[in-house]
């Protein structure tokens, strides 16, 4: 790693943990009700909601209401894409969306992944991007955090029948928290050079003629192939540059502040009109790790021991320093065999060398590196370079973020409940190992709670390889991989590692936009993300109406250096030794055979 590269992470570490703080405890305050001007709001909306906001709602029902709306936000973006070409706010006459695809892309935003098989400037109008989408990404947002909030309040409360109000919930979260802050930092996109218009799309003059070359399509629109595998391209020339216009600031903040991920243009925050700048880059990255960080310690509050939220934490920086620190020496190492050519791929003298296919070289690669770290930690998906691009070991620590269960910080929400399971599930194995009943903040971990937690661990490993089976069997999951061999395995890895992981990012050179890829990943989403949040609502639940026990002198402490190495070790143990011998056939291969 370069100096650069080292300052770059201390620095963003540093700004992380010092905004965190303040995030933390606006949370607790926000989701225990203890705001003064809010009672007033809520307390109309919920009349004209006809919501009984002091109802307390069991684990069941919390579940059931949780599902109700996440199934209603399924079929609303569904219908908008495929009604697109006759509503308003459509200057380009967007045609409507094919059923698979409006199907894919309504699971994959309801449900946090933000996957996107299609180029957003060329598939969407404004009103499905603004009402659709953008509606979406704050909803999903909501629903990882109100979840976690519940699991909080399970091993918060003792001896309780409910663990809150899914609708007051849903409502405090996207009025004082999401809303707010994005409302601020669009305006900040907007300063730094993001656009936010309604225009038609403007055709502009270049300097000069552009020539190149473009995949050739077969009639079932997918890139057609010689008889040695490789894409058949033909010549194109163009004397004109078509610029998307678009209401992308609105989009763009809650995009990453809700690690969604899904941009308004197919190229995400590699695109200047979505991340203009080094500075807009930066506040990005701190965008998608605010509100996970800031849950930590709003979980040490609201449980009354503030160092078991720093405990959490500071697990998940360790992991998070581990992956930064990989990414970027992999990829500032190169591409042996065009270093073997002698050719600089230097940019400028901050970015000596290194593997700069697929990055923007106004960021690098270092910046690039960290950004594909966090967003995969962060079950966010959104990119600022293209992962495919990677070296087979630079690209392996984004699809290993993902296959640990996105809880190093993961999604809003969604990265704690994990990481509170895995905890559960450590404190078990620390009890068996001394001989005495697991317990976790005062709660008895008994048979239901490890029931619970080992089908939120092994939902996911078995939605992703039993996916990614079907898929390289199958001759329409073959015939989406642009690359043969051990790369293409990792291509089709990675697709249901993200869709199941809810993460939303890929390596591109998959084509994915089949009628195969839609329904299998939109299943692959669906599952993996309320496939865990169901038994972890049935946990909140379980350890809510459960006595809380004395601390005596041998109650295992679960903050401290001892539990943090411990929680590392059970995550690392328990949710990657899953995929080991399915990295073995991709990346390690095709490390291997670069390397050779």
């Amino acid at each position: 790693m370069t100096t650069h590269a080292w300052l770059l992470l201390a620095a963003y570490s540093a700004v992380l943990l010092a905004l965190a703080v303040p995030m933390g405890r606006y949370l607790a305050h926000v989701m225990e009700g203890r705001l003064k001007f809010a009672g007033r709001v809520e307390g109309g909306f919920y009349r004209l909601c006809g919501v009984k906001a002091d109802a307390d709602m069991g684990w069941l029902q919390y579940a059931l209401a949780i599902l109700l709306f996440n199934g209603l936000g399924v079929l609303a973006v569904y219908a908008l894409q495929r009604l697109q070409l006759w509503l308003p706010l459509n200057p380009q006459a967007m045609a409507n969306v094919s059923p698979d695809s409006a199907f894919n892309t309504a699971v994959s935003f309801v449900s946090n992944t933000n996957w996107q098989g299609y180029g957003g400037e060329t598939t969407m109008s404004y009103l499905t991007q603004m009402l659709g989408l953008a509606v979406q990404n704050f909803f999903s947002a909501a629903t990882g955090i109100v979840v976690v909030i519940a699991l909080i309040r399970g091993l918060a409360l003792h001896s309780a029948q409910g663990i809150g109000n899914a609708w007051v919930d849903l409502t405090r979260v996207t009025l004082w928290v999401l809303l707010p802050i994005s409302f601020i930092y669009a305006l900040f996109l907007v300063q730094q050079g993001v656009v936010q218009n309604f225009d038609a799309y403007r055709d502009v003059k270049p300097l000069e003629t552009v020539a190149y070359q473009e995949a050739k399509n077969g009639p079932d629109g997918q890139p057609t192939k010689d008889d040695k595998g490789n894409p058949v391209m033909e010549d194109k020339r163009s004397d004109t540059q078509t610029l998307a216009m678009g209401p992308v600031a609105s989009q763009e903040a809650i995009k990453v502040l809700g690690t969604n991920g899904g941009g308004f243009f197919n190229a995400n925050s590699a695109h200047p009109y979505e991340n203009p700048t080094p500075l807009s880059n930066f506040v990005q990255m701190l965008s998608i790790f605010l509100i996970p960080a800031g849950l930590c310690l709003a979980f040490g509050q609201m449980v009354g021991d503030r160092r078991q939220g720093w405990t959490v934490l500071a697990a998940m920086i360790v992991l998070f320093i581990a992956g930064a620190v990989a990414a970027m020496s992999f990829e500032q190492q190169g591409n042996p065999q065009i270093a073997a050519l002698q050719v600089d791929q230097a940019v400028n003298a901050s970015q000596p060398g290194g593997n700069m296919e697929g990055k923007e070289a106004r960021f690098g690669i270092a910046e690039s590196a960290l950004f594909a770290t966090i967003t995969t930690d962060a079950s966010c998906g959104a990119v600022n370079s293209m992962h495919d691009s990677y070296t087979p070991l630079g690209g392996m620590v984004p699809l290993v973020n993902m296959q640990l269960g996105e809880v190093v910080f993961g999604g809003t929400g969604t990265g704690l409940y994990g990481m509170l399971v895995f905890a559960i599930l450590a404190v078990f194995i620390a009890g068996l190992m001394i001989g005495r009943t697991p317990e976790y903040l005062g709660k008895k971990i008994e048979a239901y709670e490890m029931k619970m937690s080992s089908i939120a661990i092994l939902v996911t490993p078995l939605l992703v390889l039993l996916g990614t089976a079907v898929a390289v069997m199958a001759d329409a999951g073959r015939a989406g991989t642009a690359n043969p061999g051990a790369h293409g395995f990792s291509e089709i890895l990675y697709a249901f590692t993200s869709a199941a992981n809810n993460n939303g990012s890929a390596f591109a050179g998959l084509s994915a936009n089949t009628p195969f890829y839609n329904v299998m990943l939109g299943l692959a989403m669906w599952f993996g993300r309320f496939g865990v949040i169901v038994p972890v609502l049935a946990l909140a639940g379980s350890l809510a109406a459960k006595k809380r026990i004395a601390v005596t002198g041998g109650t295992m402490p679960t903050h401290g250096l001892l539990f943090v190495s411990l929680l590392i070790g059970v995550v690392l143990l328990v949710g990657l030794l899953n995929y080991v011998p399915a990295l073995a056939l991709g990346p390690v291969i095709e490390h291997l055979m670069l390397w050779k």
